[in-house]
């Protein structure tokens, strides 16, 4: 998958998840992980990176 297909997911993500889409791309990932699907799982591991990117830094 191509860097700005992971960048459309993951925007996609946010915009139909808000904050939770961080958890649904890391639990999907997991599932994925869990179930032997490596390659797969590296991809949402990528998307997950990407929304945290795309959120920012956390303010305290």
């Amino acid at each position: 998958m191509l860097a700005s297909e992971i960048q459309e997911h993951a925007r996609k993500l946010l915009e139909a998840h808000g904050d939770k889409a961080i958890v649904e791309a890391a639990q999907k990932a997991k599932s994925l992980e869990d179930s032997g699907a490596n390659e797969e799982a590296q991809i949402w591991r990528k998307i997950e990176s990407a929304i945290q990117l795309m959120r920012g830094p956390h303010s305290t």
